[in-house]
């Protein structure tokens, strides 16, 4: 989730050109809609968002589910110390040149962690899911 419609786009595009189905909202409470009606792989989201931080809306993801697999992005990674401790997410990635390599890598070991996988026949069709706000 981000407020920030060229930054969706741009992930959108990275994340769709690997292979991943994602899906976007604009703010956290269309974010929190979507968790609610979908079942997602991942959720990426933005730290900086209008009326709910990327912190309070992932407590309220975890209240949900406690087992999604959250991503957090900020610019503000370095400045406000966020870590995956202080803000409950599974990854924290800082808004910078390297973002797209981490932020791809992540997304892929994060889906990856499902406990099972499919059989072989059906890991090339499954579908991933990701939820971009």
């Amino acid at each position: 989730m981000d407020d920030n419609r060229d930054g969706l786009l741009v992930r959108r595009a990275l994340l769709e050109e690997q292979g991943f189905q994602v899906k976007m909202a604009a703010d956290p409470e269309e974010g929190l809609r979507l968790f609610e009606t979908h079942d997602f792989d991942v959720v990426v989201t933005d730290y900086r968002m209008p009326r709910m931080n990327g912190t309070e809306l992932i407590e309220r993801l975890r209240q949900r589910n406690p087992q999604a697999r959250i991503v957090l992005i900020s610019s503000l990674v370095d400045p406000l110390g966020l870590t995956e401790e202080n803000t409950g997410a599974d990854a924290v990635i800082a808004k910078n040149s390297n973002e797209p390599v981490h932020l791809l890598r992540t997304v892929r070991r994060l889906s990856n962690r499902s406990g099972r996988k499919p059989p072989r026949s059906q890991q090339r069709t499954a579908p991933r899911r990701l939820v971009r706000a």
